[in-house]
C-alpha cells in the first residue's frame, strides 16, 4: 500500500501561475500621489484561464488599489502584464500584491484547485 502511495505522490503533475518579480517596488507613477508597479503572471495551468489580482497589508487585509483589470484572462501558456496603482497614503501598509485563479462555474468539480501566488514589497 505505502509502494502505491509513494509512486502517486511522484506520479502526479500540479501546475500552477507564476507570478515575477517576487519581490516587487513601488515607483512615483505620472499622477500626483500615486505609485505604481508592474507585475507579470504566467499561466501554466490548462484547467484555468481567469486570475484576479489583489493588494494586502502584512495581516492579509485588503488594500485599495486600481489596475486595469482586477479580473483578467490569460490563455494556457500566455503571459499577461499589470500595472498596478497604490495611493501614496497606503504605502506604508501595502505587503503583498496576489493573484488567484478564478475557476468557471461548470469547470467546478471534486477536483477544482485555486491558487494563489502573492509577491512581496521589497
Amino acid at each position: 500500500m505505502y509502494k502505491w502511495l509513494l509512486i502517486s505522490l511522484f506520479a502526479t503533475q500540479a501546475y500552477a501561475h507564476e507570478m515575477t518579480p517576487t519581490y516587487f517596488k513601488l515607483k512615483p507613477s505620472l499622477y500626483d500621489n500615486i505609485y505604481e508597479t508592474q507585475l507579470q503572471l504566467f499561466n501554466k495551468r490548462e484547467d484555468v484561464e481567469y486570475y484576479e489580482v489583489e493588494v494586502y497589508d502584512e495581516e492579509f487585509n485588503p488594500i485599495v488599489f486600481a489596475s486595469k483589470d482586477k479580473v483578467f484572462r490569460v490563455p494556457t501558456y500566455s503571459k499577461y502584464v499589470m500595472d498596478v496603482y497604490i495611493r501614496r497614503k497606503d504605502l506604508d501598509e501595502v505587503t503583498y500584491i496576489c493573484t488567484s485563479s478564478k475557476l468557471l462555474k461548470e469547470n467546478v468539480g471534486s477536483t477544482g484547485v485555486t491558487s494563489r501566488i502573492c509577491s512581496r514589497l521589497k
